[in-house]
């Protein structure tokens, strides 16, 4: 195999180790970039470096300029994943490179390239997509939980804050995690509404939402704050059992939905394997490009269809 094939497979490479290293970040300099106390590299004191992500910071300064990445800043926050704009999109980069280069070298198949392609610039969404909403239903799973126990401490004589306090030290995260930003943020110079406020553009509930106002209504006119959450509280606790109820009813047809979206797609892959000349026709023909249209049509919309019908809410 010649020489030229590792070029790619070494730039990729070089590129990801480059780019882990300029990423490293201290954790002072990330609260404070979350926080917008500044759009600029911080000193930082105490034996901890400066802050070292030229590469994601000059992305992420380009993408701001054409108005871009303010969907994907929220995004990676609601997540928690702790990149920038511009490191995300790096990220990608280098792995559609590195996987790109692999399966040209293993393959040399352009099909199974361009594939690859494909799935190197779609997967790392779909996996950010998956940690955000794995984070906000295991959120909203302990948000009753949570509730019941500001509940108590304000009974108990404690104030709002303390109570956020007290929920970060008893509960687990993702709930302990961000009410401990919130209580960190008061503690920085922030306000407890513009805390809240930062809390429910992480994590989009509308329990949350339900809470927060209700939260920043008593700060304002006054009233029982222990009796509004309470019952807040048992309304979360009931969607939250209804909820699991339904999940249950509908896992047949959600677990059929997958099951006959991926019946054809694997099939289609073994025969390719097996018989490549059989499956050629696919790709290399005007009524092959039609039936596969066709196909990944029927395919996709069936999927939607069960979904759609099996997503109940609540």
């Amino acid at each position: 195999m010649s020489i030229v094939y590792f070029v790619p497979l070494g730039l990729g490479f070089l590129l990801l180790v480059v780019g882990f290293v300029m990423s490293r970040r201290s954790s002072s300099s990330l609260v404070e970039e979350r926080l917008g106390i500044s759009d600029e590299p911080v000193e930082v004191t105490e034996g901890v470096s400066k802050r070292k992500s030229p590469v994601g910071e000059a992305l992420t300064r380009v993408l701001a300029q054409r108005g871009v990445g303010a969907g994907l800043s929220t995004q990676l926050a609601q997540a928690d994943l702790k990149l920038t704009v511009g490191e995300f999109i790096a990220a990608t980069v280098v792995l559609v490179i590195v996987a790109s280069a692999l399966a040209f070298v293993l393959a040399g198949d352009v099909l199974i390239v361009g594939v690859v392609v494909l799935a190197g610039i779609f997967l790392p969404r779909f996996y950010l997509k998956r940690l955000r909403g794995q984070r906000l239903k295991n959120f909203n799973d302990q948000l009753g939980d949570a509730l019941n126990l500001i509940v108590n401490s304000l009974r108990a004589g404690y104030s709002v804050l303390q109570a956020m306090e007290s929920v970060a030290q008893e509960m687990g995260p993702p709930m302990s995690v961000e009410f401990g930003r919130v209580h960190q943020e008061v503690q920085l110079g922030l306000t407890l509404e513009d805390a809240l406020a930062h809390m429910t553009r992480r994590i989009t509930s509308e329990d949350l939402d339900m809470t927060v106002t209700a939260i920043n209504v008593q700060r304002e006119v006054g009233g029982n704050l222990a009796e509004v959450l309470d019952s807040i509280s048992h309304t979360i606790r009931e969607r939250v059992r209804i909820r699991g109820e339904i999940r249950a009813l509908t896992s047949y047809g959600r677990g059929a939905g997958t099951m006959l979206s991926a019946i054809p797609i694997i099939l289609s892959g073994c025969i390719y394997t097996i018989q490549p000349d059989f499956m050629s026709a696919m790709f290399t023909h005007t009524c092959g490009y039609i039936l596969t249209a066709a196909a990944v049509s029927g395919i996709v919309l069936g999927y939607v269809i069960i979904r759609k019908i099996v997503n109940i809410d609540i």
